[in-house]
């Protein structure tokens, strides 16, 4: 899941889990509700096991360039 994704998903739960109040609470203030939450989130989500798509990436290429470098040293 992308990171642009998986705030758009927190984004959409809190706006639907306040909707009754929305006409109490200002747009930005939801939006900074999800600030500070959104890395809970993202905690809780790794801690079962599931990563974001970037951070995968990241692994990937890091996994990717420590092949790389094993089979230089191999070949020298």
């Amino acid at each position: 899941m992308s990171d642009k994704d998986l705030s758009e998903a927190i984004k959409s739960i809190i706006e639907k889990e306040l909707k009754s109040f929305s006409k109490l609470i200002p747009k930005d203030m939801i939006s900074n509700i999800e600030e500070k939450i959104s890395p809970e989130i993202e905690n809780l989500i790794e801690q079962s096991g599931y990563i974001k798509k970037s951070k995968y990436k990241n692994l990937e290429r890091i996994i990717d360039d420590l092949e790389n470098r094993l089979s230089e040293l191999e070949k020298g």
